[in-house]
């Protein structure tokens, strides 16, 4: 195999190279998603590895497993990227072999651009992650501030606004950009031509809240949304607490959930009685909600009085939407009892971490997916990748190594 040539994979995008220039998720995630289907993904990084190999959690190694969970599977290469010769090799690295797409959150370099590839190579495709569109900045936790989620986040009785602890909008960012490139690379598969993606994290989020209906709501309506703590939103559904302490979830949709329920519950007389008392329709959804304080007094009685093993059993009898909340803790004790159950999972022996258990694609292809690959060290693919000198630290790191 010659420098620079793609290794053999299976998958879906055999043959697919990409050059990620990035740091923290949303563009590593599309890498990620990219690798998990077959493309050969090159990670480029700063000499000492990029900001974000240090990101929390960490290892008791001191390793980052937010690092090798986001880029199992992955190729390293790194440079200096002040120097113009170190990006020039990089730029090559971009323009040369075969199909090759670049996923970047950075328009510093204009090396790496699509406006200086594509006049290099015609059929290349630039994908690239912007705070706000335009060129603003932003993350995730900022443009969350802004989009109203978060005041209507939280406990009913707390005015204070609440950012989510997973950051959506990366997370949605980073599918949308690996959604945008497979579309570029299937026009190029036609067309020969590469294209410019251009995607805002802001917009993504603003999106999100149009495509649901939270902006349409605010414009067409006098409806003010306030905090509703874990009830859904519009339908029923809210944690209860068994006999012996476990917390539930349950979440009725559709009126035949209602029913079953209703059968699984022994309530079905209670709420008939109530309907017409009050003169309501509790098969409605919209009444579900209206009401639900008054169906949550009822249901908190029957779980209280309901030791989990029983309630668990009767809901799964009756094909009814509910789930025990769990821990991170309970879903890796014990080393991941809960987690080696599912096919999703293999084990990978990550560098500085140790063997664990590791999350494959999500996507079944044909009944199988890719097994997840360790995450690359810093420069780990430099020698077969970039040909010259293969420095992998900074000065700066090599003098902190020699006064250790």
């Amino acid at each position: 195999m010659s420098p620079g040539e793609p290794r053999s994979r299976s998958g879906l995008l055999a043959g697919l190279r990409v050059v990620e220039l990035s740091s923290y998720v949303a563009t590593p995630l599309c890498g990620l998603t990219l690798a998990q289907l077959g493309a050969d993904v090159l990670r480029v990084e700063p000499l000492g590895g990029a900001a974000d190999r240090t990101r929390w959690p960490l290892a008791d190694s001191g390793t980052s497993l937010y690092w090798s969970g986001l880029n199992k599977g992955k190729r390293a290469v790194a440079v200096d990227m002040e120097s113009a010769e170190d990006r020039r090799r990089v730029a090559d690295l971009i323009v040369r072999g075969g199909p090759c797409a670049v996923v970047s959150n950075s328009d510093r370099y204009p090396e790496f651009g699509y406006a200086e590839l594509s006049a290099r190579r015609r059929d290349v495709i630039h994908v690239l992650l912007e705070g706000r569109a335009g060129g603003g900045a932003g993350v995730d936790y900022t443009v969350q501030a802004a989009t109203g989620f978060p005041m209507i986040t939280g406990a009913p009785d707390s005015a204070s606004p609440v950012n989510h602890v997973l950051p959506a909008w990366d997370i949605a960012a980073g599918l949308y950009l690996a959604v945008g490139l497979l579309a570029a690379e299937r026009e190029r598969l036609c067309t020969g031509r590469g294209r410019e993606i251009r995607l805002a994290l802001e917009d993504v989020a603003l999106a999100t809240a149009g495509n649901l209906g939270y902006l349409a709501e605010a414009q067409v309506t006098s409806h003010r949304r306030t905090k509703s703590g874990n009830d859904v939103f519009g339908t029923y559904g809210r944690d209860f607490v068994t006999a012996d302490g476990e917390r539930v979830m349950l979440v009725i949709l559709t009126k035949r959930h209602w029913e079953k329920l209703l059968a699984a519950t022994g309530l079905t007389a209670a709420f008939e009685g109530l309907a017409d008392a009050l003169d309501t329709d509790f098969s409605s959804e919209s009444q579900r909600y209206e009401h639900r304080e008054l169906i949550s007094t009822l249901l908190a009685r029957w779980f209280g009085v309901t030791p989990y093993a029983k309630a668990a059993e009767v809901l799964d009898r009756h094909r009814i939407l509910w789930e025990r909340y769990r821990s991170f803790e309970e879903l890796g004790r014990d080393g991941g009892a809960a987690l080696r159950e599912s096919d999703l999972f293999a084990v990978v022996d990550q560098p500085g971490v140790g063997p664990h258990l590791a999350p494959k694609s999500p996507i079944v292809v044909d009944g199988a997916r890719l097994e997840p690959g360790p995450a690359p060290e810093v420069g780990q693919h430099n020698p077969e990748l970039l040909p010259g000198p293969h420095v992998t630290r900074s000065p700066a790191d090599e003098r902190g190594a020699g006064a250790a």
